[in-house]
């Protein structure tokens, strides 16, 4: 009998596979989480700017496009509206972005992330 003499090889190759796959997964985790994140900040403060009592929803929408732009790929602000909207009896102006979701680094398939922010509308006195 040989025992065991030798098999430190593919278990390393084994383990180190394995392991890079639990890497490259959290990896591309914590990258799908940042561009839904950035998503959620870009479009609330889209929203707020649209809500000023000097703007509209469509101003909201174009700032939330370009904070998009500044953060992330371009493609990723092409789907961007505004609307006003009711939120809790307010009236509200709400920014609203649909982009892919990213699967393999930044490239995405058929699936989108939605991303909705809401600004309360400032009445001028």
């Amino acid at each position: 009998m040989r025992g065991d003499a030798g098999a430190v090889v593919p278990e390393f190759v084994l383990v180190s596979a394995l392991l890079t796959l639990l890497f490259a997964g959290l990896l591309q985790l914590g990258l799908a989480l940042h561009v839904r994140t950035v998503l959620v900040d870009c479009v609330g403060e889209g929203a707020r700017y649209g809500a000023l009592a000097d703007r509209a929803p469509e101003d909201g929408a174009e700032r939330a496009r370009e904070l998009i732009r500044a953060s992330l790929p371009d493609r990723y602000a092409e789907d961007v509206d505004a609307r006003y909207a009711t939120e809790g009896g307010l009236a509200t102006v709400e920014v609203t972005a649909r982009a892919p979701l990213p699967v393999v680094g930044l490239l995405g398939t058929g699936r989108t992330v939605t991303a909705r922010g809401h600004g309360a509308v400032e009445v001028l006195p």
